[in-house]
């Protein structure tokens, strides 16, 4: 039977093809190239880590029952397929790498390696290994002991040959573990010609040292390649009762840095011998995705690449709303009227703000805080604890499951706790992926509830990058339904009444399925009716069947649909039977777009939505999400030009086609709209007219007008 969709995993390969456009692309600055390579790198190793581990326990589990997980119809297919992928993939990454290095060269910087250092410079990285290297340095004789050390997932490893060129002496093999961690990636050699850059990588100073390392053994020849091995990342929370659920966190993290081998990457010049010694030792097979790539490993570092280009980045800075711009406070405004926050056009700083004026606002009472991933040095925190100190009820609901964050959640829970907050750990079998806040205050002899919902993370680092919007609001129907989503966290044992009962916001796992289905089903019947009818969604992601189809059938009935999908996208967007194909595209660019927007046209009453959830089964039915309606009109309308900009960018917009081709939107007769800069140039000129007038629409910019490139 054909398939209806695009597999899910095929279609994230897609996506990450996306991002080595971006590092392909001369017109983009050789820094961001070389942050492309490792952003695509780091996406690879989470892609194994996450859903090819998956894959492979859904072969080890086929026909067994009570699983907890959606099985793939063909994992093994699927693996091959992405097998397939993957190695065509590092093809066009290594010839990638080559060219950013031909263009590096023409900057006059170098990426040295051990065997083309001057003698200066052999000097100097004598001198630095004695100094800062080798007290980190463990060489292991793997052929003398009898257990194949344990290989770390993120780290790289050199694995050496020792011998003598005259074949007096038995080969033997060694491993040494790069510490990249502890020392850095990157070492900039001191100036041999004047303009000249000289960088050498942590490996090859290692290299230049075996000789010194491995002296005691009498060996003259010394030969080594580099490797990493990526294992299952999965963290299996099981049903033991005696435990609490931060014992098993504990326990599973302890589990995934033992979790099984699912990618094996190394230099395809590596020496036949050690190649076979360490697939055998790693019980590794060859559709275990052996992958041979090039010199250099674990490119997700390069994403850290010292600054040392001549072109600098022209990335402009946030700025403050306009309606916040000359307040005093920002809790007046947000008490007055709604504020939506584009990040990261717009300073994360009123969030901040918000809760240090409630830290220290005699009248407020309590604070109520959702949080997946926070910043290292978090400043949302911080104000949290000032709350604590002056005397409010803080409330954290703190997801210790957030993938790859659990380490950092439990220190954190562990800090907060000790300043006297209230943290919730969540609930069974359901994250809680919201974005929301809560905060109590009494005025007048009454309790008002102000507070914020937004697409995006409580972390001022991420929204420097990441592409959201958050509604800093005092409506008492949307601050009614908040508190009745921290009544259920705090309560969840008393079942899901208080989700059920929100009117104004849609949470999931509740409610949300429902209502989409319902406002795709209105739309079908308004083209049926011959009347206008459309469905515009952004959103990170697209793969729940149900509510697919479901769009099929609108497009079926004439229903026009747009879709902005940054990730995976598993539509088939061109079908005979749809009136007009499913426009659909995905925009990459410096920004991380990660916000969703749904907006249903409703017979000219315009529903407007953001939210937290993508359409994927874990989102709407295993998360609590919260999807807010926005009300006010010029905000409304904010929205929509934003997302009208984004279906006209004819730079860094991609169909997303029915053959994942990746084609770029181009229109050569039309002046270049790259709509991150657009955005940019949208707000800020609204920011300008706004702060004078304060009205809080503003003129449509005309697309196309010259500005600089490099948000």
């Amino acid at each position: 039977m054909k398939r209806r969709t695009i597999v899910r995993d095929i279609s994230w390969l897609s996506f990450n093809a996306r991002v080595l456009q971006e590092a392909a692309d001369p017109t983009v600055p050789l820094r961001e190239r070389i942050r492309f390579l490792g952003i695509f790198s780091n996406n690879m190793d989470e892609f194994f880590r996450v859903r090819v581990a998956t894959l492979k326990r859904m072969m080890e589990y086929s026909g067994k029952s009570k699983i907890n997980m959606h099985l793939e119809l063909a994992p093994a297919k699927i693996l091959d397929e992405i097998q397939s992928i993957v190695l065509q993939q590092q093809g066009e990454f290594n010839a990638i790498w080559e060219g950013i290095r031909r263009d590096l060269e023409k900057e006059k910087v170098f990426l040295v390696n051990e065997r083309q250092l001057s003698k200066e410079e052999q000097k100097f990285v004598q001198n630095y290994f004695e100094e800062e290297v080798r007290s980190h340095i463990i060489p292991l004789m793997i052929e003398s002991i009898p257990q194949f050390p344990f290989l770390r997932d993120k780290s790289i490893y050199l694995g050496v040959v020792l011998s003598r060129r005259d074949g007096s002496m038995k080969r033997k093999y060694a491993l040494i573990e790069v510490p990249s961690k502890a020392l850095g990636r990157f070492t900039q050699l001191p100036a041999v010609k004047p303009g000249e850059q000289h960088i050498l990588l942590l490996e090859d100073i290692i290299r230049y040292n075996l000789r010194s390392i491995f002296a005691y053994f009498g060996y003259d020849k010394y030969e080594s390649w580099i490797f990493k091995v990526t294992r299952d990342a999965e963290i299996d929370i099981d049903n033991d009762i005696s435990t609490t659920l931060i014992q098993k966190i504990e326990k599973g993290l302890k589990n995934r840095r033992r979790g099984k081998p699912v990618r094996f990457v190394y230099d395809k010049e590596m020496d036949a011998g050690l190649l076979e010694y360490l697939i055998r030792r790693l019980s590794l097979t060859k559709k275990g995705n052996l992958i041979p790539g090039g010199r250099i490993h674990n490119f997700r570092h390069f994403m850290d690449f010292p600054d040392v280009f001549s072109r600098k980045g022209q990335r402009k800075k946030p700025f403050v709303h306009p309606l916040l711009l000359k307040a005093p406070r920002v809790t007046d405004v947000v008490l007055d009227q709604d504020v939506m926050l584009h990040f990261p056009y717009h300073s994360f700083n009123p969030v901040i703000d918000l809760l240090r004026e409630a830290a220290i606002d005699p009248n407020v009472t309590a604070i109520k805080v959702t949080a997946y991933r926070i910043a290292s040095n978090s400043k949302v925190i911080n104000a949290l604890i000032n709350a604590v100190r002056n005397g409010k009820h803080v409330t954290v609901m703190l997801e210790l499951r957030a993938r790859f964050d659990e380490e950092a959640n439990l220190e954190w829970k562990e800090r907060l706790e000790d300043e006297g907050v209230k943290v919730l750990i969540g609930i069974p079998n359901t994250k809680v992926h919201a974005k929301i806040c809560l905060i109590k205050k009494r005025l007048n002899n009454r309790t008002i509830h102000y507070g914020f919902v937004s697409t995006g993370n409580l972390n001022e680092k991420t929204a420097t990058v990441y592409g959201d919007h958050c509604l800093l609001t005092s409506n008492r129907n949307i601050m009614a339904d908040v508190n009745r989503i921290f009544n259920y966290l705090e309560k969840w044992k008393e079942g899901p009444s208080q989700l059920k009962a929100c009117k104004t916001l849609i949470p999931c796992p509740i409610l949300l399925r429902r209502e989409l289905l319902k406002m795709i089903t209105r739309e079908i019947k308004y083209a049926k009716l011959g009347k206008p009818a459309s469905i515009t969604l952004k959103m990170n992601s697209i793969s729940d069947e149900e509510l697919i189809y479901k769009l099929y059938d609108a497009a079926t009935a004439g229903v026009e649909i747009k879709l902005v999908v940054r990730g995976i996208y598993c539509l088939l967007s061109d079908n005979k039977k749809f009136v007009k194909p499913i426009e659909a595209i995905s925009i990459l660019d410096e920004y991380l777009e990660h916000a969703r927007v749904f907006i249903f046209h409703n017979c000219g009453k315009e529903k407007v939505y953001i939210s937290s959830a993508d359409w994927m089964v874990r989102n709407l039915d295993h998360r609590v999400e919260v999807t807010c309606p926005v009300l006010d009109p010029s905000i409304q309308q904010e929205l929509k030009e934003i997302l009208r900009i984004q279906f006209a960018d004819n730079v860094k917009a991609r169909w997303l086609d029915n053959d994942l081709s990746n084609f770029y939107k181009r229109d050569h007769t039309q002046r270049k709209i790259r709509s991150q800069i657009e955005i940019y140039h949208y707000l800020s000129q609204k920011n300008a007219r706004t702060a004078d007038t304060l009205v809080p629409a503003a003129p449509m910019v005309e697309l196309g007008q010259e500005v600089s490139p490099g948000v």
